[in-house]
């Protein structure tokens, strides 16, 4: 009998967590290149707002969703870490309950490995929850654990997480190492890692109910914005051929029915006439039937009237930009990547193309180093008064970017050593000058008219 592995997406613990279009996209590719050398995959992804024990909880409200793929998490309030004792918020575990999680693996055949993936650095308690009670049921089976927590703080999850092994960086490039280190094997077939279409498509088949399908066009991103970890995680940028990506939207809609898609590119539109333009020309030809989600945010720099009218015509209905902020002299700081001139520019081409101020979200981020709440404020009125609808995205410190150092040294928070502490949602940079009352009033500037 081949191999089993075991592949387990962990529960997210925070004072808050949404599901835009989330799937472990990294566990999923890993998922089909184990299965194209040959070994048999299990999956339990803890995030799983459709399994129907879930559902059947008495103390459990079934989490609402949208047609459109994203909506809530079940989720459970718990105890939180001794470290966040003083905000006074519910922290909850979000996903299925450890007991349904428990009968997942006592359900299955012992594995022979067991991958565990993570995301923000945060999350970190969630991560070692899943391992603790993996480890419980299989004590003796190998545990790798990969993802952007390992990458991005790969000390603490060697001395914190019980896994076995931890890989920062793509998984996909340590696959060889891995099989060789726990069975002496040597994979029969590795894709291209410099070419993303030799990679096998996602084992999206896995997951219990595709209601959208994320996607990849590139892996990581040329610029080098200060606040930014895409460059930390990703090797370099990669672009797919336009075509291909067209053929994959085209497969998961033909072939399972899949309607929504959500791209999760750092850099969508970048090199838009070699990549974004022939793409959608080409969704408009095939006239898939589908529609297009970008909540990671878009380069704006980069739209045009013609982009504007094919993103437009292609139904990309969720379409969300990284403006930051309308100060100049931070946009230059933080990477350059647009001007004021340049966002009215493109919010112009948006509006003219179709789309309604709402459906326009300008990602304004609140809490960086030396931020004040007036130039929070300005910005927000800056993208009201041009047509555009101000979106706050409070700053999470990340290891290793070019902001990190000054956030050290401003945090009143011990973010070295802690990474629960990079939570967004404590604005761990916050100062006398961006209160947390202030924050609320600024949340509350974005929603009104």
């Amino acid at each position: 009998m081949n191999k089993q592995i075991l592949l387990i997406n962990p529960w997210i613990y925070d004072f808050a967590a949404y599901d835009f279009w989330v799937k472990p996209l990294g566990l999923l590719y890993l998922a089909s290149l184990l299965r194209e050398n040959g070994y048999e995959i299990r999956y339990i992804d803890c995030l799983d707002p459709y399994h129907p024990d879930v559902l059947r909880e008495p103390h459990m409200k079934p989490p609402k969703r949208k047609s459109s793929g994203s909506g809530k998490f079940a989720r459970e309030i718990i105890s939180k870490p001794h470290q966040l004792s003083s905000i006074r918020k519910n922290y909850n575990r979000y996903g299925i309950t450890p007991p349904i999680f428990l009968d997942e693996l006592a359900r299955m055949h012992r594995p022979d490995l067991i991958f565990v993936t993570s995301m923000m650095t945060y999350w970190y308690p969630g991560v070692i929850d899943t391992i603790q009670l993996t480890k419980r049921v299989y004590p003796d089976v190998p545990l790798v654990l990969g993802g952007h927590y390992v990458s991005l703080c790969e000390d603490h999850a060697i001395h914190n997480s019980g896994a076995d092994l931890v890989v920062p960086g793509e998984g996909e490039k340590a696959i060889s190492r891995i099989l060789k280190m726990f069975f002496d094997e040597l994979p029969r077939f590795l894709p291209d890692f410099s070419d993303l279409d030799t990679y096998p498509y996602p084992a999206f088949d896995l997951v219990r109910h595709a209601d959208q399908v994320p996607v990849i066009t590139s892996r990581g991103c040329p610029f080098r914005c200060t606040y930014c970890a895409s460059h930390l995680v990703n090797d370099g940028f990669r672009k797919r051929d336009p075509m291909k990506v067209v053929d994959e939207i085209e497969f998961w809609n033909r072939t399972y029915g899949v309607r929504n898609f959500a791209f999760y590119d750092d850099a969508l539109l970048v090199d838009a006439k070699n990549r974004a333009v022939p793409m959608l020309k080409e969704l408009l030809r095939r006239d898939v039937d589908c529609e297009f989600h970008c909540p990671n945010g878009l380069h704006l720099k980069e739209i045009t009237e013609e982009i504007s009218e094919l993103m437009y015509n292609s139904r990309f209905r969720t379409i969300r930009f990284g403006f930051e902020t309308a100060n100049v002299k931070r946009q230059r700081e933080t990477g350059g990547k647009i001007t004021n001139d340049e966002m009215k520019d493109a919010i112009n081409h948006l509006r003219n193309a179709g789309y309604e101020q709402e459906e326009i979200g300008m990602y304004i981020l609140c809490g960086l180093p030396g931020q004040t709440a007036g130039e929070i404020e300005a910005s927000i009125d800056f993208v009201k008064s041009c047509g555009a609808r101000p979106v706050i995205a409070e700053f999470s410190p990340i290891p290793g970017t070019h902001l990190w150092n000054d956030a050290v040294s401003c945090s009143r928070y011990d973010l070295k050593n802690e990474p629960l502490f990079h939570n967004n949602t404590l604005l761990p940079c916050a100062n006398d000058m961006l209160t947390y009352e202030m924050y609320d009033r600024l949340k509350a500037r974005t929603r009104s008219s």
